[in-house]
Parts: C-alpha cells; structure tokens; sequence
C-alpha cells in the first residue's frame, strides 16, 4: 500500500475510534507505523495492507476454529446471500436454525434438550442467569444469587460482570451489580500450598502431575461447598468456565475439580451454568470440555469457535425441566422475555452448520490430537526457560507465565509491561499472539501444523531470551 494512503488511514483510525481492552493513550502515542491493518486472511495466516503475513495465533481472539477463508464455509455464506441474510427469529424461524439446533442436541450431552439462540459469549451468559432465575420464581422460590470463581470471566455485559471475578475487568462496576458469592479459583501455580510442595524447575508434564493439584483442588472444593450450605437456598444457579479460565491466563482446574463441583451442584440442589463460550468445539481436544470428566450441567454457553469466526453467533442449551417451568397461558406470563435483534441470524447458522460438518466429515478432533501432543513436548522443552514460571495447557489453549524469578515466582512490575511489549516484538517474526498482563495467551485454531507451532514457539523464545538482560 502507498505510504501515504497508510498512515492517513492510521491517522483516521487514531482520530475516530476506540478500541476494545487498548490503552487509548498508549495506542494513540505509538510509533505511526505500529499500528496493523489487517487486509486479507488465509489458513492460520493474517496479511496486512503491505502483503506481509502473521501467523493468528491468537486465532483473532479466540473464534477462528478451522483457519480462515475455509472454502466450505466460504461457499455456504454465499449461497445463503442468494436466499436471504436475515428475517427476525420473533414468531417465525428458518431451516438454517432448525438444522443447526439438530445438529447441537446430537452432540452436546444428553440431558440437554432445547436450544435458545443469541449472538456472543456475554449474552449466551445473561440468557442462562436470567433463565436460572425466573425458573426458581416458578418454583415458588426466592433465589437472588448466584455462584462464581474468582478470576472468572463470563462477558462484559451487567449480569455476566456480576458472576465475573476478574477484578481487572469487572471492580469499577460493582455498584451496578446483583449479589454473587466467589470460591476461590483453583490457580495451582499461586496456590498458598505451592512453597513447601512444589520443587522447580516444573516442566508441563510435572505440573499437572505434581500433589500441588491434589492439595488445591481439595481446598478450593471445601470452599464451594462451604458457600453452597450456607446459601443453598438463596443460590440460583452455579457458573463455571470448565477446565479453564481462559481470560485470567489460562488457568486449567486440576483433574476432578469440575466433577467434584458439578456434584456438589446437584447435592445441594443448585442449577449449574457451564460458559463454554471459550472451550466449546474442540478447544481442549474434546468437542467440549464438560466430557472430560463426564460432566452434565443445566445450561451450556457456546459461542466464538461455533461459526469458525465468520459471524457472531451464541447458544443456550438447557433441558427439559427448565423449558417446561417456562410453559403456561398466555395471561400467567411465563414467557421468557428475552431476546435480539440478529437471533439466530441465518447466515450465522449457516456458517455454523458448516463447521459442524466439517469437524464431522474431516475428523478433525481425530487429527488434531497428535498435534496436542507435539504441542506439550514443545512446550515442555519452553518451560526450562529462565523466564517461564508457569505453562498451562488444555488441548490448543495455552498460557505461558512470565517471571522474573523462576525459583520465587516473583512476577516483574505491571508498569514494565512486559507481557504486552513481548507480544509487540514477536510480530517481527511474524507472529501474532496477545498477553494478559505478563501472561502469554496462544490459543490456536484447530488446523493448525505441527510446522506452524514450531514457529510460535521459536519465536518466544527468541523474545525470552531478550529479557535475560532484565
């Protein structure tokens, strides 16, 4: 692109718009060449204005499932365009949201029966507390609250804030919010118990080994039941990302944690709300991660990886006892009024329908777990790096955290920003991944090559090795 063409489209940019999770100030004193425009996409790539390619290894925040520009989903959106792009979902529906529905209950597990349609992560979130909610005001009982982890994540819209516990994100709002009660977040590497257990260096395969898990896992349990019998008759439902709290830095549960949670759910009679929103589709090598350990809650969130990141798409799925309480006469008012204008889009349908039957026909989770596995060694030989504390996997989900004492985990200032300027100089290998905080996040679509996650994983640690002068 012609230099001058560029940078009045970057002055424009920084002139005009606000960009989501950007320090404004920070992006509007950059360099002026910093600033990306993304031109075009193919596979696991992103190219720029100027024809440059970097690999998404972010997988543009978390939606690109099975590479971009996929010639089948392109194909289905097209075709859909010839019939219609979109009609309202109020009182009449279409074939795209009939085969989609479908095609969910005969994945999803087998208590859930219904499938609500919305369009992102935040409001498959609001849908299912606010169903939770009205479905106890049909049980004649009074439940106001709910149950969350912190460092959860849950959306940014006001109920999702309110079983949020990411205080970076959600603590300025706390005057908007309804009351929710927090366990503690089962983060093994900061776990109180780790000092006098744990021997470093860890490598991947320790970690999860290690009775560190055993010990968090036990503590935090304890705390979930302790909330749950003092408000079990005040608790609506309980929510939890399974196995991963993707935006706190990728903290993965230790094994048994979210059985273990999901009984003590249906022990003390509380619904639960798994947000599936980051994990669902085959992000933990699994089409879901509830089926890790067998897991069958009362509502799922799906989202992002659902339309391959072609357009915002959401889904509930809940069962048949919470539809039914909902049933009545029109003057009882027991309609859930709840709703959007794009619900159940049907170009998003589509596209969705079409990453169903690829995952299907293609066998990708089948191909994708040797991939897993070359994924862990590589990761494995990063984690004797001077500078990583801790590497957290799930299947293509990753978090690497930075350090700047590997034997006392000390973590380097916030106003280094140290994360952020590590995913800043690897773009000069051509490659794109983001932080949170001094956490490094990959999170990879699910076709990717083993050739291509060797070349993430050089490329930070090129950049690590910079920071020995630190």
């Amino acid at each position: 692109m012609d230099n001058k063409i560029k940078a009045a489209l970057i002055r424009s940019d920084k002139n005009n718009i606000w960009h989501p999770f950007t320090q404004m100030a920070d992006w509007l004193n950059n360099d002026p060449s910093v600033p990306l425009i993304i031109d075009k996409a193919k596979g696991s790539y992103l190219y720029d204005v100027d024809g440059k390619k970097y690999l998404d290894g972010g997988a543009s925040l978390w939606v690109n499932l099975l590479g971009h520009r996929n010639k089948k989903i392109d194909k289905a959106i097209k075709r859909q365009i010839d019939k219609v792009s979109h009609s309202t979902f109020l009182g009449l529906t279409h074939v795209p949201a009939i085969k989609l529905a479908e095609k969910l209950l005969e994945i999803l597990p087998s208590n859930l029966k219904k499938i609500f349609y919305s369009d992102n992560g935040s409001t498959a979130v609001e849908v299912a507390l606010k169903m939770a909610y009205q479905y106890w005001q049909f049980k004649n009982e009074k439940r106001t609250m709910f149950l969350s982890l912190r460092n959860a994540y849950h959306g940014d819209t006001i109920g999702a804030v309110s079983v949020g516990g990411a205080d970076l994100f959600h603590s300025r709002f706390k005057s908007l919010l309804f009351k929710s009660c927090f366990a503690m977040s089962p983060y093994c590497y900061r776990c109180v118990y780790r000092k006098n257990e744990i021997k470093f260096p860890l490598n991947v395969k320790d970690f999860k080994d290690h009775n560190i898990q055993l010990g968090c896992r036990g503590e935090c349990i304890k705390q979930v039941e302790s909330i749950l019998i003092k408000n079990r008759k005040k608790i609506a439902a309980a929510i939890v990302e399974p196995l991963n709290q993707a935006a706190s830095g990728m903290i993965i549960m230790p094994k048994g944690y979210l059985k273990e949670y999901a009984n003590l759910c249906k022990r003390y009679g509380i619904l639960l709300i798994c947000d599936e929103v980051a994990t669902g589709f085959g992000r933990t090598g699994k089409m879901f991660a509830v089926e890790h350990e067998d897991v069958k809650p009362d509502f799922i969130c799906l989202s992002k990886g659902i339309t391959g990141g072609y357009i915002p798409l959401a889904v509930t799925a809940t069962t048949n006892d919470i539809y039914s309480a909902f049933l009545g006469k029109y003057e009882e008012f027991k309609t859930f009024f709840h709703g959007h204008s794009y619900t159940a889009n049907p170009l998003a349908c589509v596209a969705a329908n079409s990453v169903l039957d690829i995952l299907k026909q293609d066998k990708i989770l089948q191909k994708l777990q040797p991939k897993i596995k070359y994924l862990e060694r590589k990761l494995t030989e990063l984690s004797k790096h001077d500078k990583v504390g801790n590497i957290r996997q799930r299947g293509v989900m990753i978090g690497i955290e930075i350090v700047k004492d590997k034997k006392t985990c000390n973590s380097y200032v916030h106003k280094l920003k140290l994360g952020a300027k590590i995913c800043n100089d690897i773009r000069k290998h051509g490659i794109i991944i983001r932080n949170l905080n001094d956490t490094l996040v990959m999170f990879l679509p699910l076709t990717i090559t083993n050739q291509e996650i060797s070349a993430i994983i050089s490329a930070i640690k090129a950049e690590l090795n910079n920071l020995l002068i630190i």
